[in-house]
């Protein structure tokens, strides 16, 4: 069958990693290449390649606005003046809970927003104008496809960014500044919003840099994109083949972010994996739901109304239980000699996305 948005079918598209084939070039490779090169260039002036997007500042510059120094999982009782409890009875300790309340994200939320970097227009609608105004913007947006849900709004930051330069650890991904996630963290919570951290792993593990994100991910507020189309193996570089996950790899982050969960007491924690092509990711079957994680497929790709509702029935087909969906529009390659699908044309795709997001 013929994959929708490409027109190629499902073999001349499998991921490069497969044994004994060589890398094959991805559908719509020269954009690709084109988001690939614009983004290390502009990656450039911001962090030195490989450089820690989270551990490089002090637990104090991490922590949200007002609370300096605070964790998310700090025990019982005030701190006094010398950092220690205050005596008497200590007070009961209020659970973390999401940004607009609750520890639940599903069925209660229908997470709606906007994902991009900071200086690369190309890459999203985040990245372009004030960052106040792009997160006030996507709840505007929310409310369009609330359909009896609460909507919640999503800034999708792009965390680790795929390169087509192998850069000086050769994984050919840059890591966004810790200044740069604390801006965007500190906008999301002032909407009472959440904060997606969206990884393009390069040639990267992409366990490892989940693990670097770690002093984030520890806010009730912070969850975890993976974009696998950039995860690249041996040999291959990004934009010019499509990546590859698994259903084993996903569950191996579910169960670190379900770790950091449990021992924080942290609500459910979302975790996206944007899927472009069945060849994306493969043994689904594999993927096993962990406790505190709300796992979600998010259909990607770029066509018109008619060609992403054909994407969608294939990537939705069979989806293994514990699994939500998401939707991936794109303002301008939508469009491009046809329109972007309206709100009640998304909300009529079965099963209903949980998870919409603007590109």
């Amino acid at each position: 069958m013929a994959d929708k948005v490409s027109g190629r079918t499902d073999t001349e598209i499998r991921g490069g990693r497969t044994a004994g084939r060589d890398p094959v070039p991805a559908p719509d490779a020269s954009r690709r290449r084109m988001l690939a090169v614009t983004t290390a260039a502009g990656l450039g002036l911001l962090t030195a390649c490989g450089g820690t997007s989270s551990r490089a500042d002090s637990a104090s510059r991490a922590s949200p606005p007002g609370r300096p120094g605070s964790s998310p999982s700090a025990g019982s009782g005030s701190p006094g003046p010398s950092g220690a409890a205050s005596p008497g009875r200590p007070k009961k300790r209020r659970r973390p809970e999401l940004p607009r309340g609750g520890r639940e994200l599903f069925p209660r939320y229908r997470l709606v927003g906007f994902c991009g970097l900071p200086g690369a227009a190309a890459l999203g609608r985040l990245g372009t104008g004030d960052p106040g105004r792009r997160a006030a913007e996507a709840e505007k947006v929310a409310h369009s496809f609330a359909a009896g849900r609460e909507p919640l709004p999503v800034l999708e930051l792009l965390a680790t960014v795929a390169n087509s330069a192998a850069g000086p650890d050769g994984m050919y991904r840059s890591r966004t500044p810790a200044a740069t996630v604390r801006r965007f963290h500190r906008v999301a919570r002032e909407r009472r919003g959440l904060l997606l951290l969206n990884i393009q792993p390069g040639r990267a593990a992409v366990l490892d840099e989940v693990k670097a994100l770690r002093d984030w991910l520890v806010h009730p507020d912070v969850g975890i994109a993976l974009d696998p189309e950039w995860e690249m193996g041996s040999g291959e570089v990004p934009g010019d083949t499509y990546g590859h996950t698994d259903g084993h790899e996903l569950t191996k982050v579910a169960r670190y972010l379900s770790g950091l969960v449990e021992e924080h007491d942290l609500p459910q924690k979302p975790l996206v994996f944007h899927q472009v092509a069945t060849s994306v990711v493969g043994d689904q079957s594999a993927l096993r739901p962990q406790p505190g994680v709300a796992l979600i497929k998010s259909a990607d790709g770029i066509g018109s109304p008619g060609l992403k509702r054909g994407t969608w029935h294939k990537l939705v087909r069979d989806l293994p239980d514990g699994l939500h969906t998401g939707f991936k529009l794109f303002y301008e390659e939508d469009a491009e000699g046809s329109r972007l699908m309206t709100p009640k044309e998304v909300l009529a795709l079965r099963p209903q996305p949980e998870y919409v997001m603007y590109e």
